[in-house]
């Protein structure tokens, strides 16, 4: 079990928020925390609750465990015609759809408006594939 306790400022450091934000936490409720004199103390258990994660050590040594990153782009196309835009919307749904148990999940809306010729589409995945997404994009477009 882990006794450490972080004051309202290291709290505030650790997730990137103003002092008075986390003050406001704590006095809300949804934030628990012991009032020591006149300070706030965050316990290491009710802070990894509060985020919902495991709080960072302070040793300076990276987190175990599997990094993840993800990608949320969206992209506005001009000037495409609808042929284009059902192709490029069916080559990446399709992408999507044909992923393998175990990888990172891929989700990809499209929407297109006829009338001003513009697709949008938004895609929301691991880095790489985003980009390989972004190379499918540029191909068909350029053909």
């Amino acid at each position: 079990m882990n006794d450490r306790l972080y004051s309202v400022e290291q709290v505030a450091e650790r997730l990137g928020l103003h002092v008075r934000t986390v003050r406001n936490y704590v006095r809300d409720g949804r934030l628990p925390a012991v009032r020591i004199g006149k300070q706030y103390r965050i316990a290491h258990e009710d802070l990894e609750a509060f985020t919902g994660r495991p709080a960072s050590s302070d040793s300076g040594e990276p987190a175990e465990g599997p990094r993840h990153s993800e990608v949320s782009s969206i992209v506005e196309i001009d000037a495409v015609d609808a042929r284009t835009a059902d192709r490029l919307a069916t080559i990446l749904t399709g992408s999507a759809a044909a992923r393998s148990q175990g990888e990172p999940p891929l989700r990809i809306e499209t929407a297109y408006d006829p009338g001003r010729a513009r697709m949008k589409v938004i895609i929301i995945g691991s880095l790489g594939d985003t980009a390989r997404l972004f190379d499918y994009m540029e191909g068909v477009l350029d053909s």
